[in-house]
């Protein structure tokens, strides 16, 4: 039972403000909200999350080489705005060996144009996106499976 699997779970900008931002789009759980369901599934299932959020392109990319040196069992990333023109992320994302499960609240492909490309989709394992907040839980159970 000493299973020490651990998953980080990196959030971008303005993630910070969920439940308040356009609730009609993000709808309104707070980002903690999101934490603190995902910290029960994770407990249940004998694996460490390690929630981060972060307004900055330099602490995303710095946390994805941390989970990559602390040898992460995966890492869950809802990049916000950044998903669209961070190359950044794309490289430090492609510079790892753990793998990346992008993750959006809406679907981006059903919204302004601009969204329709992600840079963080090209370099992460796969893509989970228009499932609201249980977008997080449904990244966990596909990285529990990884």
């Amino acid at each position: 039972m000493a299973d020490t699997r651990k998953i980080y779970v990196l959030n971008g900008p303005n993630l910070n403000m969920l439940g308040t931002r356009e609730p009609e789009i993000y709808g309104y759980d707070t980002l903690d909200d999101i934490a603190e369901r995902m910290e029960d599934a994770a407990h249940r299932a004998h694996v460490e999350i390690d929630f981060r959020q972060s307004n900055h392109e330099g602490h995303l990319v710095d946390w994805v080489q941390e989970a990559h040196r602390e040898g992460a069992h995966a890492i869950i990333m809802n990049p916000g705005a950044y998903t669209h023109t961070s190359i950044a992320l794309h490289d430090a994302i492609k510079s790892i060996t753990v793998p990346v499960i992008e993750i959006h609240l809406s679907n981006p492909h059903t919204r302004e144009a601009f969204r329709h490309k992600s840079y963080v989709g090209m370099a992460a394992k796969g893509t989970i996106a228009g499932f609201g907040a249980m977008s997080y839980m449904l990244a966990l159970e596909a990285a529990l499976e990884l």
